[in-house]
C-alpha cells in the first residue's frame, strides 16, 4: 500500500528532477495499477510551483508523458488481445471471456462494430481523464476495438495534458489547501461520467436492438 502522505512529504524537500520522475511514475502506473492516486501528486506539484523553483512546463511534460504512456501500454496490450481474439472468425475459443466478447459482437459484425463505435471510442479516449473511475477501463475497450493507434494516442496526451494543466493550476491557485482540488474533481467528474456512460450504453443498447431485428 503507498502512503501518499510520505510522498508529499518527501516531494517537499525533493529537487526538481525527483519530482518530475515521480509525477511521471506515478501519472503511468495510475493507469496500469488503477488504485494508485495519481492526480494527488500533480495536483500538489501545483502547489510546489508556487513556492519553489518547480517549472510548470516542465511538471506538465512529465507527468502527461506519464498519463499517455500507461494509457497507451495499457491500451496496446487490449489491442494485442483484441487482435488475436478476432483474427481468425471461425477459429474455436475456450476462454469464457472470448466466447462473451464473440456472443455479443459476433467476429463476423466486429469490422461493423468497429466502425460503429469508433467515434465514440475516440470521444471516450479524448475524454477519459476528466472520467470519473473509468480510465483504465477506456483503454481496455478501445484497445479491444482496435482503434487507429495515432489517433488514440493523439486523444490520449490531449486528454492527459489538459486535464494536467487543471490538477497544476488548481494546485497553485489553491495553496496550502491543495488538498482541496479532490472535491472539485468529484464534483465534476461524477456528473460528466454519468452523462457519457448513459449516452454509450444507450447506443450498444439501441446497436443491439437493431441488429436483433435485423434492422
Amino acid at each position: 500500500m503507498i502512503d501518499i502522505n510520505a510522498i508529499v512529504a518527501y516531494l517537499q524537500h525533493a529537487d526538481p528532477s525527483s519530482v518530475y520522475l515521480i509525477l511521471f511514475l506515478f501519472a503511468f502506473f495510475e493507469n496500469v495499477i488503477p488504485p494508485i492516486p495519481g492526480d494527488v501528486p500533480v495536483a500538489f506539484a501545483g502547489y510546489l510551483i508556487a513556492n519553489s523553483n518547480l517549472s510548470f512546463f516542465w511538471s506538465l511534460f512529465w507527468a502527461s508523458l506519464g498519463s499517455t504512456g500507461g494509457f497507451m501500454t495499457v491500451y496496446l496490450l487490449s489491442r494485442n488481445l483484441g487482435l488475436k481474439l478476432y483474427a481468425s472468425g471461425e477459429s474455436e475459443i475456450h476462454h469464457r471471456f472470448a466466447k462473451w466478447m464473440h456472443k455479443l459482437f459476433p467476429p463476423s459484425e466486429m469490422e461493423i462494430v468497429r466502425m460503429k463505435f469508433s467515434t465514440h471510442g475516440y470521444a471516450a479516449v479524448l475524454a477519459n481523464r476528466f472520467l470519473f473511475g473509468s480510465r483504465a477501463v477506456i483503454s481496455i475497450v478501445v484497445g479491444l476495438l482496435h482503434l487507429n493507434v495515432l489517433l488514440v494516442l493523439l486523444a490520449a496526451m490531449t486528454s492527459a495534458t489538459l486535464w494536467n494543466i487543471l490538477l497544476l493550476y488548481g494546485g497553485y491557485v489553491l495553496g496550502q489547501n491543495w488538498q482541496g482540488i479532490g472535491k472539485y474533481v468529484v464534483i465534476y467528474s461524477i456528473p460528466v461520467t454519468a452523462v457519457f456512460v448513459g449516452y454509450l450504453a444507450y447506443s450498444v443498447v439501441k446497436y443491439l436492438k437493431k441488429r436483433n431485428t435485423g434492422g
